[in-house]
């Protein structure tokens, strides 16, 4: 729960400090008339005897004082504004002129936004939340467009939004006694875990530092453990950026957006590939069956196409084409969720879109993963969350989708033969039961009761010394953390899996209550996946701590009455 604060409208608002926007000048006044007299002693009328008793809510504008005293805080709102962004341009001109002296324009440019973004995420983390949501997909063409694919500083890039906004997030909560760490039965495991964490880097990290090998390992696993817990924070982060059902109802449309966006741009990506305006790979022997940054064509990075070969992995907007596979899985979920259960038809019909096209880039993209997640997703979704029944949604849906499929499947039938000839092939090859199985028993014979140490199997720590590449999750967390800290990551993930279940069960607003089931099937899924590592990398690391958060404040959310939906 919120703190409330008194307006001088006399509504009560939330009070969050730093992750309120600037009031509108003109609010008014919302009185609820008393209930109807037309009824006898309390009853109501035959008429409306099965409905239920709500109190019809007047709109009153506001007395001229009142106004006043609203136009004297939208002014002193537009001062600070001003003040701020004076004082920001100038911190981040001094070191943007720093960086050009030590580095060149590039180094000069990258400084001044830099420091521009981190001062303003931190004066306006609300706002710093949704650039970081936004730039998470596109961070990936930006990078490697602006020639920085190589450069760690950029990769990090988004950060500069994220870590700001969760300073002055817990800063806000800790001034005005708001819990942190949500929901309150995770803070034990979290703590556990944690400080197991710290005896690791202490113990195992901190005695490898000693090692002869020109290595870093303490540096290597305070990364690690960035990579491992870093994005936690997020739970609190959603909880508190969404005060009303029009935020909740803004950020999913947000996140539906960005799907049509980042698989259009992969559509175009696949057709600049198939009419030759880019090369695609170049090579000969294992060459052509290796993604490579040559290649990058339109957005993204790495890329592999070689049609001849049979083979091609599209890494969409992202870095790697597998990054690309996890966010075609987890935009199944919110597309889905705008689909069926946006209040608004407009917006229903874009997750239509949605779906539609996220079906589309799982067949040309390559993925083999989101090509048999992604449906096996939607289905799921469908029975979890009741619309098979809804037949007034599901019909023009479903009818819509199969067009879609059918059309795509018409339109490339030898892209969709030789998709499901590699997925077959694979799994007869290499089952993934076995692979995983086979992934344990590696790990569990070079193992200690404390692991390797942490960041030993990250391969973004890989500039700090020798990594291990291990392709499932949970065998990678054993050879970090040993047995104790998978035990631990299990009792973290299963306290918010059952907290996040309980939270969207309570919900009664039918359209609430389909988005949260969607999300909640998606931390379900993401919690106990072992196959691939998503939870270390982007964008499965940062939307799925997001997506909790925002499930937990759905009750809350259920409680409010609404004057003017959106």
């Amino acid at each position: 729960m919120g703190i409330l604060s008194k307006t001088a409208a006399n509504v009560w608002i939330p009070l969050v400090p730093n992750l309120s926007p600037i009031p509108s000048p003109m609010p008014k006044k919302i009185l609820k008339k008393p209930p109807n007299k037309n009824t006898k002693k309390g009853k109501l009328n035959k008429s409306k005897k099965n409905q239920p008793i709500e109190a019809p809510i007047e709109v009153v504008p506001l007395t001229p004082k009142e106004q006043q005293l609203e136009k004297r805080k939208v002014n002193k709102a537009k001062q600070e504004l001003s003040q701020f962004m004076t004082m920001a341009v100038v911190v981040s001109v001094v070191i943007g002129g720093i960086g050009s002296v030590l580095g060149g324009i590039k180094g000069g440019i990258g400084g001044f936004a830099g420091i521009f973004i981190i001062l303003s995420s931190f004066k306006y983390p609300e706002k710093a939340l949704y650039a970081f949501l936004i730039y998470l997909p596109l961070g990936g063409s930006i990078t490697y467009a602006i020639g920085g694919g190589d450069n760690p500083v950029l990769q990090l890039a988004k950060d500069a939004f994220y870590i700001p906004a969760v300073i002055a997030l817990y800063q806000t909560c800790k001034a005005k006694s708001l819990p942190f760490i949500m929901p309150v039965n995770l803070k034990i495991p979290l703590m556990l875990l944690l400080g197991y964490c710290l005896l690791v880097l202490i113990f195992v990290n901190g005695l490898q530092q000693f090692s002869p090998k020109t290595e870093k390992p303490f540096l290597m696993g305070i990364l690690g453990l960035k990579v491992f817990l870093g994005y936690i924070p997020l739970i609190p982060c959603a909880y508190y950026l969404l005060k009303t059902k029009r935020d909740f109802y803004f950020l999913i449309r947000v996140m539906t957006t960005l799907v049509v966006i980042c698989c259009s741009l992969g559509f175009l990506q696949y057709m600049f590939l198939k009419t030759g305006r880019c090369e695609g790979t170049v090579g000969s022997g294992s060459e052509l069956f290796k993604a490579s940054i040559e290649s990058r064509c339109l957005v993204g990075g790495s890329l592999l196409y070689s049609p001849e070969q049979g083979v091609i992995r599209l890494p969409g907007t992202f870095v790697a084409p597998w990054q690309w596979g996890w966010y075609l899985i987890m935009s199944a979920f919110t597309s889905f969720a705008t689909a069926f259960c946006d209040r608004k038809w407009i917006w229903r019909i874009i997750g239509m879109v949605a779906m539609a096209l996220n079906f589309l880039m799982a067949v040309l993209s390559g993925q083999r993963i989101a090509l048999i997640i992604v449906p096996i997703a939607s289905i799921t979704l469908l029975s979890i969350t009741g619309q098979v029944t809804n037949l007034k949604r599901f019909l023009p849906i479903a009818i819509v989708l199969g067009f879609a499929i059918v059309g795509a499947i018409a339109t490339f039938p030898d892209i969709v033969k030789e998709r499901i000839d590699s997925f077959s092939s694979r799994w007869e090859a290499s089952p993934p039961t076995d692979f995983i199985a086979g992934q344990f028993e590696f790990v569990g014979d070079a193992v200690g009761i404390l692991g390797r140490g942490l960041g030993r199997a990250t391969n973004s720590a890989r500039a700090f010394g020798e990594t291990k590449l291990i392709e499932t999750y949970y065998p990678k967390v054993l050879y970090e953390l040993g047995p104790i800290g998978v035990l631990l990551l299990l009792a973290v993930v299963t306290t918010l899996t059952i907290a996040t279940f309980k939270a969207y069960r309570k919900v009664k607003d039918k359209n609430l209550r389909g988005t949260g089931a969607a999300l909640w099937v998606f931390v379900l899924f993401i919690s106990y996946n072992t196959y691939y590592y998503p939870l270390d990398v982007d964008p499965v690391a940062v939307y799925y701590w997001f997506m909790a958060g925002v499930i937990l404040k759905l009750p809350e959310l259920d409680k409010e009455i609404e004057v003017d939906p959106l």
